[in-house]
C-alpha cells in the first residue's frame, strides 16, 4: 500500500466524535502482548535528582545505559506544568472545526496538526497534535479570538523555563563527553541566523479515547529528530521503549519527573555512546483523553553535526556515523522512512 501523502495534506479525522474505530486508523499487525500493561512488566528508567552532587556522572552514565531518565528537582514549578497542560486540554476540546482555523499547512511547523510520523505510514495514529515554536499568538488568536493573550502568556512562560532547563541539561551532557567550551558554543547555537528564530519546539499531543484501543496506535515507532527531547506526561502508562533483548517494554514514569531521552543528534555526536531509543505510544482501555508534552531542543539546519572523537592523545576513536548538514539529516530521515541513523552509518 502506498504511504499516505505528507502530513500537511491531511485533514485530521475528528477522533472525539467516533463510535468506530475507521479503517484509516486500524494498525492490523499490532502484537496482542504490546497493549498489556501489567504491573509486574514496567521499567523504571534511571531516576536523576539535578540537585545531586554527582549529576553530570548520573546523567552520563544514564544516556549511556539507557539513552534516556527521569529528571526529578528540574526547577520547573508544578503550578506552571499544570497551568500548561490546563492550556493544552483546552485546545483540544475545542470544536473541530475551530481547532481547523490553526491548522499546520505544507511548509510550516506551527499550529494544529496530525502525528508527524503519519508519513512514514500507510496508517493513521490516535492522535492529535499542536506545535508551538516561539509565540503562538498568531495561532491563538483563531482559536480564541477575544481572549488568547491569558493562554498564548502561559505557553511563552513554559517554554521559557523549558528552554533554562535544557540549556543546563546540553551543557551538562557536552561536558561529560568531554566537549571543549568552544565546540560547545558551537553547538548551542541554536538561533537560526538566517531567521532570527530558535529551533526549539513544543510539542502537545492528545490521545482521545478510544472505543477499541486494541486495534490502534497513539504514536508509531520513532526516534527523536533532536539533541534531547524533554517530555512531561501527563499520562501514567502508554509510553513503550523498544528493548533489544526484552522487546517493547512499558515505562512507568513517575509523576514528579520529566523524561529525557537522547535524539538523533546526541548519537550521532557521542558517537554511539548514547543512543537514540525507538520509542511509542499505546492507547489504553480508558474513557478519558490523555495527553502529554515534548519539548524537543535541536540545532539549527544550517549546523554540520559530526561524531566527537577524542585527540589521539586520549583514545583513539573511529568515527562510526557520516557528518551531516542538521537540515539535510531531516530530509535523509524522511526518505529512510524515520530510519535516519542507519543511512549515515560507515
Amino acid at each position: 500500500m502506498d504511504k499516505l501523502p505528507a502530513v500537511g495534506l491531511l485533514t485530521p479525522l475528528d477522533l472525539n466524535t467516533v463510535e468506530a474505530v475507521p479503517e484509516s486508523h486500524v494498525w492490523p499487525h499490532l502484537d496482542e502482548s504490546s497493549q498489556k500493561f501489567e504491573s509486574d512488566k514496567t521499567v523504571s528508567i534511571p531516576v536523576v535528582d539535578f540537585n545531586d552532587d554527582n549529576v553530570l556522572e548520573l546523567i552520563g552514565k544514564a544516556c549511556e545505559e539507557w539513552g534516556m531518565f527521569q529528571l526529578i528537582n528540574h526547577g520547573i514549578p508544578k503550578t506552571l506544568t499544570a497551568e500548561t497542560e490546563e492550556v493544552a486540554r483546552q485546545l483540544f476540546a475545542l470544536p473541530q472545526s475551530q481547532k481547523m482555523k490553526a491548522l499546520n499547512v505544507p511548509g510550516t511547523a506551527n499550529g494544529y496538526c496530525m502525528a508527524r510520523l503519519t508519513k512514514h505510514h500507510d496508517k493513521m495514529m490516535w492522535h492529535e497534535g499542536f506545535t508551538v515554536i516561539g509565540s503562538p499568538v498568531d495561532d491563538f488568536k483563531k482559536l480564541w479570538p477575544s481572549d488568547y493573550q491569558p493562554f498564548c502568556d502561559k505557553m511563552e512562560e513554559y517554554q521559557l523555563k523549558m528552554k533554562a532547563l535544557a540549556d543546563k541539561l546540553i551543557s551538562l551532557i557536552f561536558k561529560f563527553l568531554g566537549i571543549s567550551d568552544e565546540e560547545m558554543v558551537k553547538k548551542l547555537s541554536y538561533i537560526d541566523p538566517a531567521t532570527g528564530k530558535p529551533h526549539l519546539a513544543l510539542r502537545l499531543n492528545s490521545f482521545p479515547a478510544c472505543p477499541e484501543p486494541s486495534k490502534v496506535i497513539g504514536l508509531a515507532a520513532h526516534t527523536d529528530t533532536s539533541l534531547f527531547t524533554m517530555l512531561h506526561q501527563a499520562r501514567r502508562e502508554g509510553l513503550q521503549i523498544l528493548n533489544e533483548k526484552d522487546g517493547w517494554l512499558p515505562l512507568a514514569p513517575r509523576s514528579d519527573a520529566l523524561i529525557i531521552n537522547i535524539g538523533d543528534f546526541l548519537q550521532i555526536i557521542s558517537n554511539g555512546r548514547f543512543h537514540s531509543v525507538p520509542h511509542r505510544v499505546m492507547i489504553r482501555e480508558t474513557e478519558k483523553t490523555t495527553m502529554s508534552m515534548a519539548y524537543f531542543f535541536h540545532p539549527p539546519g544550517h549546523l554540520y553535526v559530526a561524531p566527537y572523537c577524542k585527540p589521539l592523545s586520549e583514545t583513539l576513536q573511529t568515527p562510526i556515523y557520516k557528518g551531516v548538514n542538521v537540515k539535510e539529516y531531516f530530509i535523509i530521515k524522511a526518505k529512510a522512512s524515520g530510519k535516519g541513523i542507519a543511512a549515515l552509518t560507515i
